[in-house]
This record gives structure tokens, C-alpha cells and sequence, in this order.
């Protein structure tokens, strides 16, 4: 049997031993990291966007203005907090924690290092990773679930019709495309043998799951798109239909965590892209050919924030240039084309894995074929999607109704299969004469 595809060995025993000094210093490693890493994110989007945009973007505070997001924190923590009258107070304050919260405790288990190579801290031993767990990936999945109830929660205790449903839009966003997510895993779960996050990393050391199973990869960028609430999928906020969404009646610091919160789950989906399919901290193909030590010291810390990157720019890249889906396109291709894809992905890599395990050598030919087919067939019914259909003038006018913005006596828009009347336009000034004339009263007299 190949050995890109033997079952990982769960090892574990590296795991649970270090001082409770030790244990305190990598979570509070792990919280600068996050915080870190945020402030960067955001000057780096504003930056990328409006380079992109034909911009200046952030300059004035800092050199480049790279300490913009820091301002903007320091300003939002002097600002007034707010609590409006008719909101459930309780709930209201305990909303942004509970999406801050979760949003942190996913990454203790995001393996920054091999965990059979530990490295030397104040003359300790210990693997370059919080904490490690047989069910690593269920463990973020789970915390990733608690933090969308801040967002409903935050909706509902606002006491206001907007921000309510930009929580309804986020339970719905969650139920669609936590399924997607889900399945995705499940792939890899049947060719790495384990659900801990540095059983999946030693599971590809020869090729990538991004290579090996490519349409989990798809779905899974896809949907964490939608899971973190971003760009075009940026449903519970939308503030073009609900003006802020689920966070319009916050301010202050109460604003800043639900801000921290969205950026820090963007870098823990990206962590955990990495880890799934990327081969988490292990170095490039190219890179780690040629170099013998690229896996060892700390220099597997470098590989996985260096991906963790690129796959941040994948999120300001897709706010830079899609706009936003409508709702109902949105939740068709959760419902429509992710969760039908991932299933029937499913069940081929399922079958292609029970004949390696029988011992036909030709499943990873079948699994590279249908993999590259099925992905092709993703990207032409997403590109069918939101590709703008164009109408001709014979098809734009057959079957509208008459429609009287006014028949209510106060204007509203139109329902889908109507029309506006065309708007009267005043005839073209040209060859008129450019003096203005006198105005006359009722009697004629200047």
C-alpha cells in the first residue's frame, strides 16, 4: 500500500505533560498570536482593498500606516457604550462574549509543530501545540457552533426588527453550511484514520488532502467563507437591506469584540485549512526537497503562518472583487450544490478507499480522475450561478405586471415579475436658448 495513504498513527502520548507555567505560556501565546495576527488582517484588507480599488487606503497613523487598526481599537474602547431601552440587558452584554469566547478557545488544538520534535522552552521539552485531542476537529467544530449564538443571541436581545433578522440570516447561514463543512471533513477523516489535528498533519507527509481529495477542499473554502459571515455570503450584516444587522444597536467595546471575533474565526478556518488539506506546518514540496530541517525546530511555525496567510488574502481578495449573494441564491448553493457535491464526493472517496484497503492499486487513479471531473463540474455550476444573467428586450417585457408604486399611498418596491413604470424624463435642452425666463404671477405681471 502506498504510504500517502496508510491510517495515521494516534500518538497522543506527547500530550499532557508539561507544567501548569507552560501550559499558561502557549495560551497566552496562542491569545497574542490571535490578537496579533487580527491587527495585521485588518490593515492588510484595507490596504489590499484599496490597492485594488485604485486607492491610498490607512496612511497616517504609524509608518505605512500599519498602527491604523490599533487606533481604531483604542478609539472604539474610548467611545460611549450604548445599551438601547427595549433590549434584554442581560443578554445583550453577555452576546459578544459569547462570540469572542469560542472564537479563541478553537485554536488550542491548531498544531504549530510536529509533535514527535519538541522544542526547548526556559530548558523544558514541549511540543509546539497547546493541546491535542482524539476528536481535535469535533472540538472546533463544537466551539465553532457556540460562537454563532452570540450572533443570534445578539439579534434577539436587541429589541429591534433589523437586528433580529440578521440573527434569523445567521442560524440559517450555520444550519446550510455547517453540513457542507462537515461532510468535507469526513473525507478526510476516511484516509488520515483520525480526528486529531497532528494525526491528519502526519497523514500528509507525501502528498497534500488538497491534492488527494480536491472537491473537500473546495467545499470547505467555500463554506468557511460562509461560516465566518464574509464577503459575498455577509448575510447577517448586509447593511445595504438590515443597516448594520445583528450589531447595529452596539457600540464601544461591546462592537470591537463582535469586529475580533469575525477576524479571529477567519484565522481559525484558515488554520484549520491548512491543517485539513494544506499539510498544516510542513514545508512546500519544492521547499522541503531540498532542505532536510525544513520540518524541525521552529521552522514549522513559519510554513503554517505563511499559509495561514495566503489564505487570509483568499477572504479580502473575495470582499475586494464579489458582491453580495441575494438570500435565496445563497442558501441554494448551500442546499443545492455543496451539500449534494460533498455526498456524492463522499461516497466515491468512501468506495476508492475500501479497494485500496482490499488491495487495487488502481483506487487513487479513479479518486484523482473523478476528483479533478467532479471539481470542474463545481466550478461551472458556481460560475453558472453568479454569472449575471442577460435578458433581451422581447423576454425583459413578456409576463410583468402593471405595477403602481403608489397604489398603497406610500411608495414601496416592486415584487419579483414586476416592473417599474418608466420614468417621464424632461426633453433635451438642445437648441433652446440659454436665457432664463422671467417668472410671471397669477396675473400675468412681472
Amino acid at each position: 500500500m502506498h504510504p500517502a495513504v496508510l491510517l495515521a498513527a494516534e500518538d497522543l502520548s506527547f500530550f499532557g505533560r508539561d507544567p501548569w507555567w507552560l501550559v499558561l505560556l502557549k495560551a497566552v501565546f496562542v491569545f497574542a498570536f490571535l490578537v496579533l495576527t487580527v491587527l495585521i488582517a485588518i490593515v492588510w484588507e484595507r490596504k489590499v482593498v484599496a490597492w485594488m480599488q485604485l486607492r491610498i487606503g490607512p496612511n497616517r497613523h504609524g509608518p505605512w500606516g500599519l498602527l491604523q487598526s490599533l487606533a481604531d481599537g483604542v478609539k472604539l474602547a474610548l467611545k460611549e457604550d450604548l445599551v438601547v431601552t427595549a433590549a434584554d440587558k442581560v443578554v445583550f452584554v453577555l452576546a459578544p462574549v459569547l462570540s469572542a469566547i469560542p472564537a479563541f478557545m478553537a485554536f488550542a488544538v491548531i498544531p504549530f509543530g510536529p509533535a514527535d520534535h519538541q522544542i526547548s522552552i526556559f530548558g523544558t521539552r514541549t511540543t509546539m501545540q497547546l493541546t491535542d485531542l482524539p476528536v481535535g476537529i469535533l472540538f472546533i467544530l463544537a466551539t465553532a457552533s457556540i460562537g454563532i449564538y452570540g450572533i443570534v443571541l445578539a439579534g434577539w436581545a436587541s429589541g429591534s426588527t433589523y437586528p433580529l433578522l440578521g440573527g434569523l440570516r445567521s442560524a440559517a447561514q450555520m444550519v446550510s453550511y455547517e453540513i457542507a463543512m462537515g461532510l468535507s471533513f469526513a473525507a478526510v477523516f476516511l484516509y488520515s484514520g483520525s480526528m486529531s489535528t497532528s494525526a491528519i498533519v502526519d497523514a500528509q507527509t507525501h502528498t497534500w488532502f488538497a491534492v488527494l481529495l480536491p472537491v473537500s477542499f473546495l467545499v470547505y473554502l467555500v463554506s468557511m467563507v460562509g461560516e465566518t459571515n464574509r464577503a459575498p455570503f455577509d448575510l447577517p450584516e448586509a447593511e445595504g437591506e438590515l443597516v448594520g444587522g445583528f450589531n447595529t444597536e452596539y457600540s464601544s467595546l461591546k462592537f470591537a469584540m463582535f469586529m475580533l471575533a469575525e477576524y479571529v474565526n477567519m484565522v481559525t478556518v484558515s488554520a484549520v485549512a491548512s491543517v485539513m488539506f494544506l499539510g498544516g506546518w510542513r514545508a512546500p514540496w519544492p521547499i522541503s526537497a531540498f532542505w532536510a530541517g525544513a520540518n524541525h525546530g521552529w521552522w514549522p511555525m513559519l510554513w503554517l503562518i505563511i499559509k495561514i496567510q495566503l489564505l487570509l488574502f483568499v477572504f479580502i481578495w473575495l470582499r475586494g472583487t464579489l458582491p453580495r449573494l441575494r438570500y435565496d441564491q445563497f442558501m441554494k448553493l448551500g442546499w443545492k450544490v455543496l451539500i449534494p457535491v460533498s455526498l456524492v464526493w463522499l461516497l466515491l472517496v468512501a468506495t476508492v478507499r475500501a479497494l485500496r484497503n482490499q488491495g487495487h492499486n488502481f483506487g487513487d487513479v479513479v479518486l484523482y480522475v473523478a476528483g479533478g471531473v467532479v471539481a470542474l463540474v463545481l466550478l461551472s455550476v458556481l460560475f453558472d450561478m453568479l454569472r449575471p444573467k442577460k435578458e433581451g428586450p422581447a423576454e425583459a417585457g413578456a409576463g410583468q405586471e402593471p405595477f403602481d408604486p403608489m397604489a398603497g399611498g406610500f411608495p414601496v418596491p416592486p415584487m419579483p415579475g414586476q416592473q417599474l413604470p418608466a420614468v417621464p424624463r424632461r426633453p433635451s435642452r438642445a437648441g433652446e436658448s440659454t436665457t432664463v425666463p422671467a417668472l410671471k404671477g397669477d396675473d400675468g405681471a412681472l
